[in-house]
C-alpha cells in the first residue's frame, strides 16, 4: 500500500511534529502493519518508521481522528517515556508476587529470570504485600506467562481511565493482541494500586531516553 508523504487537508498546526514523530519511529511495527498491509515484513516497517518524511503521516494513521491532539497535551506520556512491556512486566510480578517467592531452586529461577528479567523479579518480591494472586504456579514458564498476560492487563485497565491520545501513546508502542487491549474486572480492580508502584519505581530510575 502506498503511503502519500503529504499531509492532509486537516489544519496541521493542531499537531506538535517532533512528538508526533516520535510516536511514529516507537510505534510496535505490528501496529503499522495493521493500519497498512499486514503482509509487510517486520523490516520493511522499521525502514518506513525511520524515515523522516514519512513519520508525521504515519503517526497520523495510527491515531484515530478523535485522538488528534490540539498541541496542549504532549507533555511525557503516563509512564515518562518508559517501556510499557516492562511496565506489564513489573505490575504483573507484584500480581504473582508469592508464586514468585515460592519459586526457590535455582533451575527454576533461572527460567523465570530467562523470561522477565532478575530485575522484574526483584520487583515483585520486594512488593509481595500488595500480591493479587493467590494460587500458586510452580512452573517457571506457565508464571511467566501469567505475569505478561496479568500485568498488561492490569496496564490496560490502568490506561482506559485516561483521555483517548494518552491512553493510544502507550498502546502503539505494544504489539497487537496483548491482554492490555481486554482486561477483565479485575484488573480494573487492582491496576490503580500496582500502576502507581511501577510510576513511583520508575520516577526513581533515570529518565527514559
Amino acid at each position: 500500500m502506498p503511503i502519500s508523504t503529504q499531509t492532509s487537508g486537516r489544519d496541521q498546526s493542531q499537531f506538535h511534529p517532533v512528538c508526533l514523530s516520535d510516536l511514529a519511529a516507537l510505534a510496535h511495527p505490528t501496529r503499522l502493519a495493521a493500519r497498512l498491509d499486514p503482509a509487510l515484513s517486520a523490516a520493511t516497517l522499521v525502514q518506513l518508521q525511520k524515515r523522516p518524511r514519512l513519520q508525521l503521516r504515519l503517526a497520523q494513521l495510527l491515531l484515530d481522528d478523535k485522538t488528534h491532539s490540539n498541541g496542549s497535551g504532549w507533555e511525557p506520556d503516563l509512564l515518562g517515556g518508559h517501556d510499557p512491556r516492562r511496565a506489564a512486566l513489573l505490575a504483573g510480578s507484584i500480581w504473582h508476587a508469592r508464586s514468585l517467592l515460592k519459586l526457590v531452586s535455582k533451575h527454576d529461577l533461572t527460567a523465570l529470570i530467562e523470561h522477565i528479567g532478575a530485575d522484574v523479579h526483584a520487583f515483585g518480591v520486594r512488593h509481595l504485600a500488595h500480591a493479587i494472586a493467590s494460587s500458586l504456579i510452580a512452573d517457571p514458564e506457565a508464571l511467566a506467562r501469567h505475569i505478561e498476560h496479568d500485568g498488561h492487563a492490569c496496564l490496560g485497565a490502568w490506561l482506559n481511565s485516561s483521555p483517548a491520545l494518552q491512553r493510544s501513546r502507550v498502546l502503539l508502542r505494544l504489539p497487537v493482541g496483548t491482554a492490555a487491549e481486554n482486561p477483565a474486572p479485575e484488573h480494573s480492580k487492582a491496576s490503580g494500586q500496582l500502576l502507581s508502584l511501577v510510576v513511583a519505581h520508575f520516577e526513581t530510575e533515570n529518565p527514559a531516553i
